[in-house]
């Protein structure tokens, strides 16, 4: 049903040459040679934690996918248990400073890119989809989640501050009220829970049930004139991500700050430990 054999967009790690990662593909991208709708699967073993190279292969994709004038796009994951576990710790963790900023300004563009992009995006939720997974569902238009998984912004539980950004997106998908609640108390909602207060759009009961209604959802845009649907789309989106692009520096700053702050630090040196001690 999907292509494998695609436009340039499957050709991915010589974008990353700049960071001087591998040739590793953590993105796969299919694309449907009737509907022209796009599948964006990431398959970074073994939780799609969001590096640099993934962040980076990300946003390739989605630019390419914009340039082809794709007619519509699916992100979901090749675990059978974990969307996205959010932001990478490692890359945090005593990190390189030409890396670490590198790594954030990507994540920036990567948002931007998602969140404004023209065309109908789906986020086919197929696992867990904490903090950094939550936002790149949330930036989505339609969000489809398989039961019994979680998903949230859940970055106070760890000590950390959700960016602005972030706490934008959740607001504009579930509102003032709600969102203040699920971002002051680190909460992780079930599928259920997140359908309740319209976190999510739809149930599926499996993948390729996802995947169908993925492409149902996107099929209501056949007959839109492209053009006023992205205008319409823009004109309740653009302001916040016009936010983040003249506060680049200043939320890249504010970043740094906290990651290079000898208290964060330690914080995540006793989380990795943890970690450590439940996989022992």
């Amino acid at each position: 049903m999907y292509s494998r054999t695609m436009l340039k967009v499957r050709t991915l790690s010589n974008n990353l040459k700049m960071y001087g990662s591998t040739s590793s593909n953590f993105v796969n991208v299919s694309v449907n040679d009737k509907s022209g709708v796009a599948i964006v699967t990431m398959q970074r073993e073994p939780v799609n934690s969001l590096n640099l190279e993934l962040i980076t292969q990300l946003k390739t994709a989605l630019s390419d996918l914009e340039r082809n004038k794709c007619r519509g796009m699916i992100l979901t994951s090749a675990s059978k248990s974990v969307f996205s576990a959010g932001l990478d710790i490692m890359e945090m963790y005593k990190p390189n400073q030409e890396r670490v900023r590198n790594f954030w300004l990507s994540l920036q563009d990567l948002w931007m890119t998602l969140y404004g992009c023209s065309y109908p995006s789906v986020a086919a939720i197929n696992g867990h989809s904490p903090a950094g997974g939550c936002l790149l569902s949330m930036s989505c238009e339609y969000r489809i989640m398989l039961p019994n998984f979680t998903i949230g912004l859940n970055e106070t539980k760890l000590g950390i501050i959700a960016p602005s950004w972030f706490v934008a997106t959740m607001k504009n998908t579930i509102g003032f009220r709600k969102a203040e609640m699920a971002l002051t108390l680190g909460f992780l909602f079930t599928t259920e829970e997140a359908l309740k207060v319209g976190l999510i759009d739809e149930v599926a009961s499996s993948k390729e049930d996802a995947i169908a209604k993925a492409d149902k959802f996107i099929g209501q845009f056949a007959k839109i004139p492209p053009q006023p649907r992205t205008i319409s789309k823009l004109m309740l989106r653009s302001k916040d991500i016009e936010t983040l692009r003249k506060t680049k520096e200043q939320d890249l700053q504010a970043f740094l700050q906290v990651v290079n702050d000898p208290k964060t630090q330690k914080g995540l040196e006793l989380y990795l430990e943890s970690l450590k001690q439940r996989k022992a």
